[in-house]
């Protein structure tokens, strides 16, 4: 048997576990640039520019939502690794159950309601132009609907993820990714006897695939050999000591993301000062920057469900080894990715439009996007092994000085006062990227976080 904590040993449970989120997240990514492609490529310039625009926006209310049930759910997760490293499966059923109710209670359903019901208010608010809303304001209902579904997945996904199970959620996501692909392509264009519905279709068929993922997921921990199973028929019991776990994690990390939340709108409501073409040339530097978040984001997941289980086993070193190991391997897969972004940035973006003022600036962007991967990757990874450990009071100061404070002022000092343009926007994400990577490993290097308690 290999030992676990030899090189090897680690390297092999960090990609064990990585492994299936990075293929998850990467098809993810993959399928939204296709989507985000067929847009662009619907209808005359000013056309597919107010459709890209409208999905950026009403994805700036859905990642509030989302960011929102991530930071219970980063909780859930900690508390599912730290009780199966010190084998206490029996409470695992109880923290699902918590973690669905409260989610769903007083995260989904309010926010659903709120944004339906003043989408056209929300939308202007969020910087949207009087093309963007007119076109978009359908698609931004179907989305935020969708979202309750979105989110109850997002939870079991992360509670699964907590009992070392990454299989399950990468099979059921890149399965309705595609479906939601297919869906996109009929509805979008008008294809097999469907009107063209341009943007409206795209929204559709990213509420459907939410609702099939839904179904695949219920039907997975409702059976008796799933990695995690729900009784429905055992009577669900509020756990005093469940909801103070998920207060003293997820209060933090729900600061932290409200803070992110909002200095990415305020950067967006600066941006969007620019106008159409330009927010959409943003949208588009945005979504190729997100294929580049998922080395960090799987590799960090990892760190954050090995931290956990090995905290949970009182092996503390073991837990540092997972975090090292993980940052090296995600580093040089964003490395590769930032070479790429770097020679080839102009073609990619000739992808998605057909402006060449659009694939100017993006290509030009892109390059910088190259710079902002090392540090990008190494903060995403170990914040995440801080979070498996239930330390996220720090990062939710590194995300509060780096975004909120940060980012925002240097990108209206180099948009507004300088002139320096979009260029210039992302030049502030560059400098923000750079002090969070400074902060948290910092934080990682003090060994602190190893002695959060959790009940």
């Amino acid at each position: 048997m290999e030992d676990l904590h030899s090189k090897k040993g680690v390297r092999s449970e960090v990609n064990k576990i990585a492994g299936p989120v990075f293929i998850e997240l990467l098809m993810g990514t993959l399928f939204g640039m296709v989507d985000m492609i067929m847009l662009g490529n619907f209808g005359d310039n000013a056309t597919s520019a107010a459709g890209i625009a409208s999905v950026g926006i009403t994805n700036q209310l859905v990642l509030i939502g989302l960011s929102l049930v991530q930071a219970l759910s980063i909780g859930a997760t900690a508390m599912i690794a730290r009780y199966m490293g010190g084998h206490r499966e029996d409470r695992v059923e109880s923290v699902v159950k918590h973690i669905i109710l409260i989610t769903q209670m007083f995260l989904a359903i309010p926010i659903v309601i709120l944004s339906i019901s003043f989408a056209p208010g929300l939308m202007k608010f969020l910087g949207a132009h009087g093309d963007t809303i007119a076109i978009g304001s359908t698609y931004f209902k179907i989305i935020m609907l969708g979202f309750l579904f979105q989110s109850l997945n997002f939870a079991i996904f992360a509670s699964l993820r907590g009992v070392g199970d990454t299989k399950t959620p990468m099979k059921i996501n890149v399965f309705v990714n595609l479906l939601n692909v297919i869906g996109n392509l009929v509805l979008i264009y008008g294809l097999m006897g469907f009107p063209a519905l341009g943007v409206t279709g795209a929204g559709i068929s990213t509420a459907l695939s939410q609702v099939i993922a839904t179904i695949l997921s219920l039907i997975y921990i409702l059976k008796k050999d799933s990695t995690i199973h729900i009784n429905l028929k055992e009577k669900f019991r509020v756990e005093k000591d469940i909801i103070f776990n998920l207060v003293k994690i997820g209060v933090p990390a729900s600061l932290e993301q409200i803070a992110m939340r909002l200095g990415v709108l305020l950067f967006i409501r600066i941006v969007a000062s620019l106008g159409t073409v330009a927010y959409a040339t943003h949208q588009i530097a945005i979504n190729i920057l997100s294929l580049s978040f998922t080395p960090g984001q799987a590799f960090g997941i990892a760190a954050s469900t090995l931290t956990g289980k090995s905290l949970g086993a009182d092996e503390p070193v073991l837990a540092e080894k997972y975090i090292k190991t993980c940052s090296k391997i995600g580093s040089l897969v964003s490395g590769f990715m930032a070479i790429i972004f770097f020679f080839f940035g102009g073609a990619i973006a000739s992808l998605y439009s057909n402006d060449p003022q659009v694939i100017g600036q993006a290509g030009q962007i892109l390059k910088l996007i190259a710079f902002i991967q090392p540090f990008q990757s190494s903060s995403l990874i170990v914040a995440g092994g801080l979070r498996g450990a239930g330390d996220t009071i720090f990062t939710l100061m590194s995300s509060f000085i780096g975004i909120l404070i940060i980012r925002v002022a240097l990108a209206y000092y180099f948009v507004i006062i300088v002139g320096t343009g979009l260029v210039g926007a992302w030049l502030a994400i560059l400098i923000d990227q750079f002090i969070r990577w400074i902060l948290v490993n910092y934080r990682f290097r003090t060994g602190k976080w190893k002695y959060v308690v959790i009940r």
